[in-house]
């Protein structure tokens, strides 16, 4: 049988000014209903809390829309999921085609059959909201747009993006392309784990130099950026059938929120209306990072067989209690380590599991993972404690 141990050091009556609202999961209201609060005039809107996903706010989040050039969220998703498995590097040349740099819409004007840097590429699509470099990098990841945009459609099905589909990688206005509120907040929260994303999405104002040395001013279209104090990230949208759109992202302390809202009457609406559920968010609720997956648990395996006794281990994610301020909460985390851990061990290895609980209800269960490597013992290891023990008769 498995011991479990109470973890009595991270939090046995964790007491905030929060309270309980249920397992998160269930996605229930909080105790003070975002509905009676905020005022929205888009078609569509949806706001969540990113690190525990908790809805605070909806209205239509499920409705089928075009969404305009918020559909590059997946195009930089796919990007970037690409460096993080060593298939392109920002530094790497590609040879623009003529197809890529014919593209309408918003662009930065790349010329046809010049090489230019995949990261200046991607700030393109991330700050200018370019389509020729959209179109630029599908083909360099896929050969052609068209591939690219099956492979877009095979990540929306994996994330569970039920209400989406995607008929190009820009945006572009075309028949049977649409998504919903919640939907793009899925795909925009991936987007968000990519560190390098946030390199590109912090700037205001930039410049691309071309082949020729001919410069392309560019600022960022997510004005937020500027203007809202933790906005760091997000991607607007517009077409004359989509209406004003835009996803946006802010962090303050252990909570980062994510807003999306789709087809507001007019460009300062769109702006005006996510500030005021980020404004909402943060006045009123509190998020709590409860278990931290940068340090080391107070907690030591023991370990069989190995040079070492026993093994530092780490949870595999964090956790962050997500509440009212105005409300009370306790939890209690235990640890339950697996059966006979024997060396050798390897950094990242699964030693246990860490579980959340709440009124007798679990909220979370997380892996942890050893910390370091632990080499099993030799024979002259064996030979060397014997003889420790000989000389202590």
């Amino acid at each position: 049988m498995k011991r479990g141990y109470s973890v009595i050091f991270i939090i046995l009556a964790f007491l905030l000014t929060l309270g309980c609202f249920g397992c998160f999961t269930s996605y229930a209201k909080p105790k003070a209903f975002a509905d009676e609060t905020i005022t929205c005039s888009s078609k569509s809107a949806y706001l969540i809390d990113s690190h525990s996903g908790r809805v605070i706010f909806s209205k239509n989040e499920n409705d089928r829309l075009p969404i305009a050039s918020m559909c590059k969220i997946m195009t930089l998703l796919l990007c970037f999921e690409a460096k993080a498995n060593d298939q392109i590097a920002l530094d790497e040349s590609i040879t623009v085609s003529e197809n890529a740099a014919g593209m309408g819409g918003s662009q930065v004007f790349l010329e046809a059959n010049a090489q230019y840097i995949v990261g200046d590429l991607i700030k393109s699509i991330v700050v200018a909201s370019a389509n020729d470099a959209c179109v630029a990098m599908a083909e360099r990841l896929c050969g052609n747009e068209q591939s690219f945009i099956q492979r877009m459609n095979d990540k929306a099905k994996e994330l569970g993006m039920e209400n989406t589909l995607f008929a190009n990688c820009t945006g572009l206005p075309k028949p049977n392309q649409y998504s919903s509120a919640k939907d793009v907040s899925i795909m925009f929260s991936e987007l968000l784990k990519h560190e390098d994303y946030y390199r590109f999405s912090r700037i205001w104002t930039d410049k691309i130099i071309h082949p020729n040395n001919r410069e392309t001013e560019i600022s960022n279209t997510n004005k937020l950026i500027r203007f809202y104090k933790g906005c760091d990230s997000g991607k607007t949208g517009y077409t004359s059938e989509a209406g004003h759109c835009l996803a946006a992202s802010a962090i303050r302390g252990d909570m980062r929120l994510i807003s999306v809202v789709i087809s507001s009457p007019d460009s300062k609406t769109r702006f005006k209306e996510v500030s005021s559920m980020f404004n909402y968010a943060f006045d009123n609720y509190v998020n709590k990072l409860i278990i931290d997956d940068k340090k080391p648990i107070d907690v030591k395996v023991e370990v069989l067989g190995g040079k070492k006794d026993c093994v530092e281990v780490v949870a595999e994610k964090p956790f962050f209690l997500f509440s009212a301020k105005d409300e009370k909460r306790s939890v209690e985390i235990n640890f339950i380590p697996i059966e006979k851990v024997k060396a050798p061990i390897t950094k990242g290895d699964l030693l246990g599991t860490l579980e959340v609980y709440e009124n007798g209800e679990k909220l979370a269960n997380i892996n942890v993972l050893a910390v370091e490597d632990v080499l099993e013992k030799t024979y002259f290891d064996i030979i060397t404690d014997i003889s420790k023990n000989w000389a202590l008769i």
